[in-house]
C-alpha cells in the first residue's frame, strides 16, 4: 500500500527510528520521511520522544534537546495540540476504540489536513475519518 498523496504526520514510534543505533534500515526511511516539507509532528509527539529517550535510551536533556531541535528544524510543520485537539481525540478514542494518546495523534493528523499517519504502531492500511490513512513505512517501499 502506497501512502496516499499530500501532507503526513508522523508517529512517535517513526520518530525515534531517525536516531536509531541498531536498525539502519528503519532509520534511513525516517530520516527521509522526516526531511520532506509535508511532514507534520505534534508537541505531543517530542513529549513522548523526549520521555521514550531519557527512560528507555536513558540519555541526557542536552542531547535530547538537540535531538528535538533537530526535528522540529527538519519536519514541514509542527502542530500544537490544543483543547480541540483533545476533544476530538476523546471523540476518536469512544467512535475507534484507539487509546486516548493514539486518538491524540489521530486527532492531530486530521486538524493538519494530513492523509497519510506514518505509524508502525497502528493497523496499517486503516482508513480513519474517511480521510486518513495509516501506513506502516517499513512495510511499504516509500
Amino acid at each position: 500500500m502506497k501512502p496516499m498523496p499530500g501532507k503526513f504526520f508522523l508517529d512517535s514510534n517513526v520518530v525515534i527510528y531517525a536516531y536509531s543505533r541498531t536498525e539502519v534500515d528503519k532509520r534511513t526511511t525516517a530520516r527521509r520521511i522526516i526531511d520532506s516539507p509535508l511532514s507534520v509532528v505534534s508537541t505531543q509527539v517530542l513529549q513522548e520522544v523526549a520521555n521514550i529517550f531519557k527512560r528507555k535510551y536513558q540519555l541526557e536533556y542536552p542531547a535530547i534537546r538537540e535531538a528535538l531541535c533537530e526535528c522540529t528544524a527538519a519536519v514541514g510543520e509542527l502542530h500544537t495540540n490544543t483543547s480541540q485537539t483533545v476533544l476530538k481525540a476523546c471523540d476518536i478514542a469512544d467512535r475507534y476504540r484507539f487509546s486516548f494518546y493514539d486518538s491524540l495523534i489521530i486527532a492531530a493528523a486530521l486538524e493538519s489536513n494530513c492523509t497519510t499517519l506514518y505509524s508502525e504502531d497502528l493497523q496499517h492500511g486503516q482508513v480513519i475519518e474517511k480521510s486518513l490513512t495509516v501506513c506502516n513505512p517499513f512495510l511499504t517501499a516509500l
